[in-house]
């Protein structure tokens, strides 16, 4: 169970999230919860995470709505039954990925990396000899389960960072935190990403960055997804040009039977470097996006289609969300 001081990120230059007493309180209540249901056998725990996919899927109207009009930028030439279809499917991964979170934050959770397996796990070693003294930038996405994604890395010896962006439910992100940090992820948080990021890149280590998020108009590059403009961030493009370090795509993917996963990790992106800077943040911005969607094709089902990805929109064009 989680000591009282774990109600706080740890990690270095993220500062402290400190927490209200009725922040902790419910902090507390929920790390007892989860522990409590961890104790459940699979044949119970999967059932109750697919139900609560699918009564998400039936009862989250909001949300259901963004993910349909997701879907239909990004897949025009499908009927609509089709893309609900994926739509539904994505609602109960998140539902077994809700299940496998209880087992992630609860008693036994170090057994969960035995449900993991890697493709081109010797990558990391053949980075480390092109690229001595250097770090690794993930690329990844919510994806999958991505909880499990720095998780299972670090449990398989691989400590990596994590750059995260605190939730405004404050009990809920130190939950997520204690998670994370237990397995042995650091945390960096977004406000105080840029220093700690490259210092950690300087002592080679692995950084990930989720890069499927819409970004504020202040920090967003547009450029297409599933060639609709997107406000991206352009700030992994900047850290790649800044550290020198090599910018990965890893994605965790749910296998066929639905109770194991498999790390992706896929050759580093090539990155342009012609000399005009604002070209190559563009370009380069452009080339990680281009690989997220390249893997949401290949599996729809397991992307998050509910966040408002497409919510900032360049100037003078209209709203895609109501």
């Amino acid at each position: 169970m989680p000591r009282a001081g774990d109600a706080r990120t740890t990690a270095k230059d993220s500062g402290k999230l400190r927490l209200h007493t009725h922040d902790r309180i419910l902090f507390w209540a929920m790390a007892v919860l989860v522990h409590a249901f961890s104790l459940l056998p699979d044949f119970i725990l999967y059932p109750l995470g697919i139900l609560g996919g699918w009564l998400g899927y039936r009862l989250d109207v909001r949300h259901v709505r963004i993910g349909r009009k997701n879907l239909a930028i990004a897949f025009p030439e499908k009927t609509p039954a089709e893309r609900d279809r994926i739509l539904r499917a994505s609602y109960v991964n998140l539902g077994r990925s809700a299940a496998e979170y209880v087992r992630l934050g609860g008693f036994f959770y170090r057994r969960f990396k035995q449900r993991v397996t890697y493709e081109r796990f010797d990558y990391w070693d053949e980075l480390k000899a092109k690229y001595p003294g250097r770090g690794t930038l993930v690329l990844t996405a919510h994806f999958g389960n991505f909880e499990l994604l720095p998780a299972a890395h670090a449990l398989k010896g691989f400590q990596i960072s994590l750059v995260h962006h605190t939730q405004r439910f404050l009990a809920g992100d130190a939950l997520m935190s204690f998670v994370r940090e237990r397995a042995g992820v650091e945390i960096i948080r977004k406000h105080a990403a840029a220093r700690a990021v490259l210092r950690a890149l300087a002592g080679g280590k692995l950084v990930g960055i989720p890069f499927d998020q819409n970004a504020k108009r202040s920090e967003a590059i547009f450029v297409p997804f599933f060639g609709e403009p997107a406000a991206t961030a352009s700030g992994l493009a900047r850290l790649a040009r800044l550290s020198g370090a090599p910018v990965v795509p890893v994605f965790i993917v749910r296998n066929p039977d639905n109770r194991t996963h498999r790390i992706e990790i896929q050759p580093e992106v090539p990155l342009q470097t012609s000399g005009d800077g604002a070209a190559d943040l563009i370009e380069n911005t452009r080339r990680f996006v281009a690989v997220v969607e390249a893997m949401v094709r290949r599996y729809p089902e397991q992307f998050l289609w509910t966040h408002r990805r497409f919510r900032t929109r360049p100037r003078g064009m209209p709203p895609i969300y109501d």
